[in-house]
């Protein structure tokens, strides 16, 4: 009988064993756990004007510091082999892995060439899963939204000086909620855990205070 076997084989976990399969898809990369272990790269475009550029950002996945963009007339391979040089001589004693998604630049056999050369690794994104990059993705819809849109630059020119300014400021002043509220270029440095130890410090100082406050009014009180 059909339900004989069904139960059979129910019993004997064969009908679950497609179900119980790990996957690591949905899951990311393992999340670094210092600095300029994961380098993530990614285009985006930038109206300027009715003419597009493209912003090509390297992100730390680490501190969230933006290591360093350029705003590009061309995406092509060599646009992104640029500007991942000009990142690698701003720290030339690191060898990330770089995180990207397919794009045709990431995935040319000179970009791979250039990789190798370089003492880096490189990782790709799964086809039609872009939220290993999710990171930079976030960032870019960030600066758009913040720098780009509310006061559209008239020309090239301007808009690189505008995103060079808010690049500074997010690296520099804004703080990230990601890594604790502290500011990527804090984070960068290691300076996490001494900024938040001091802010825990405070905030019991401030609690000891409310508490020797609310004594003295009931002692008055009394």
């Amino acid at each position: 009988m059909p339900s004989t076997v069904y139960r059979v084989l129910k019993a004997a976990g064969r009908l679950d064993r497609k179900s119980a399969s790990s996957s690591s898809k949905g899951q990311g990369f393992k999340q670094p756990e210092k600095p300029h272990q994961h380098w993530h790269i990614d285009i985006s475009y930038i109206n300027v004007s009715g003419t597009f550029y493209y912003l090509i950002t390297i992100l730390d996945g680490f501190s969230r510091y933006v290591v360093h963009f350029d705003l590009r007339e061309s995406m092509t391979e060599v646009d992104v082999e640029i500007v991942c040089q000009a990142a690698l001589e701003k720290h030339p004693e690191v060898k990330p892995r770089i995180i990207s998604d397919n794009g045709p630049q990431f995935i040319a056999k000179d970009f791979k060439a250039f990789v190798r050369f370089s003492g880096m690794t490189h990782v790709t994104t799964s086809p039609y899963y872009p939220q290993s990059n999710g990171k930079l993705e976030r960032y870019h819809g960030t600066i758009k939204k913040e720098c780009i849109r509310p006061k559209p630059p008239r020309d090239r020119n301007e808009a690189a000086k505008q995103i060079s300014s808010w690049v500074d400021h997010y690296n520099e002043v804004r703080l990230h909620s990601a890594i604790g509220y502290i500011t990527p270029a804090d984070c960068l440095c290691g300076l996490a855990d001494t900024i938040h130890a001091e802010r825990d410090r405070k905030l019991e100082e401030a609690r000891m205070r409310r508490r020797e406050s609310s004594k003295a009014t009931l002692a008055i009180a009394g």
